[in-house]
C-alpha cells in the first residue's frame, strides 16, 4: 500500500507577506504524513527587479523573462523565498530542504517555442526526477521546490509553479498516494470573486469549461486549473484549491 504524499503549492500573498507566511507554515505542520512543498514568488521578483532598475514586461499577466529577469527570478526564487520558507520550516521543528529543478537534476525543461509572443527564458517541463525526491522524502526530509528548471546544458529556466506542482504530483503518483493543494488567498474557486461565500466545492471539467466561457472563471485561476485537472486525469488522488487556513481540514474547491 502507497504512503499518502500531500503536495502544498503556495502562491500569491500567502508567499509574498510575513504573516500569511507565517500561518501557512503553522498550517502546514498540522498536516500528518509525507509533505512537498511548492512557491512562487513573482511580486518579490518584481520588487527586487525594480530596486536593481529593471523593467518587468508582463504580456495577458504572464512575465516575460528576458537574461536580466532571469538572474532576478534565480536570486529571488531560488535564494530569498526559497530560504525565507525552508528557515520558516526548520524553526518549526520540520526539516526541509530548498532546491530548484537544477538541483538532483529535478526537472528538465526546454525554453519555449516563440509563437506569438517571446517569453523569453521560460521553460516547458520535459521530464521529472522523482526517484530523487522519493529518496528525500523517505528520509523525512521535506522538499520546498523553487519554480526554477534548467536544460540539462546548463541553462536556467522560469517555469510557472503551478505546472511544476503538477508535474511532480504526476510523477511521484508512482511512489505515492498524492494529494495536491493550490494554495491562495481565496477560500476556493469562487463564481463572484468579491464575495467568499461564492466558493464553488465541486468542480468538474465540464462545468469549469462552461464557468471558462461565462467569464466567471478567467485570467490566473485558469492555468491553475488545466494543471489540476491533468493531474486528475493522470492519477493524482486528489486536488483541492484552498487558502492557508483550510489545507489541513481539506475544505475548499475539489477537482471531481
Amino acid at each position: 500500500m502507497m504512503d499518502r504524499l500531500t503536495i502544498i503549492k503556495v502562491g500569491g500573498k500567502v508567499v509574498e507577506e510575513p504573516e500569511s507566511l507565517e500561518a501557512l507554515l503553522d498550517q502546514f505542520r498540522k498536516i500528518s504524513g509525507n509533505k512537498l512543498l511548492v512557491h512562487g514568488g513573482g511580486r518579490t521578483a518584481t520588487e527586487i527587479a525594480k530596486r536593481l532598475g529593471i523593467e518587468t514586461k508582463m504580456v495577458d499577466g504572464r512575465r516575460i523573462t528576458d537574461a536580466d529577469m532571469l538572474e532576478v527570478v534565480t536570486m529571488v526564487y531560488g535564494g530569498l523565498v526559497n530560504k525565507r520558507i525552508v528557515a520558516g520550516l526548520q524553526a518549526r521543528d520540520m526539516n526541509a530542504i530548498g532546491l530548484t529543478g537544477a538541483d538532483l537534476g529535478l526537472i528538465k525543461a526546454h525554453k519555449r517555442a516563440v509563437q506569438d509572443v517571446d517569453y523569453g527564458f521560460v521553460g516547458d517541463v520535459d521530464d521529472v526526477n522523482a526517484r530523487e525526491l522519493r529518496m528525500l522524502i523517505d528520509e523525512n526530509v521535506i522538499p520546498v521546490v523553487a519554480p526554477l528548471t534548467h536544460d540539462a546544458k546548463g541553462q536556467m529556466l522560469n517555469t510557472n509553479a503551478d505546472t511544476i506542482a503538477s508535474e511532480l504530483a504526476i510523477e511521484l503518483s508512482n511512489y505515492f498516494k498524492v494529494y495536491l493543494f493550490y494554495c491562495f488567498e481565496k477560500r476556493g474557486v469562487l463564481t463572484d470573486p468579491n464575495d467568499e461565500s461564492s466558493v464553488i466545492y465541486d468542480l468538474n471539467y465540464k462545468l469549469f469549461d462552461q464557468y471558462k466561457t461565462e467569464g466567471v472563471i478567467s485570467e490566473g485561476m485558469i492555468p491553475k486549473l488545466d494543471n489540476g485537472f491533468r493531474a486528475k486525469a493522470k492519477g493524482v488522488q486528489e486536488i483541492l484549491i484552498t487558502n492557508p487556513e483550510n489545507i489541513a481540514t481539506g475544505r475548499g474547491t475539489r477537482l471531481t
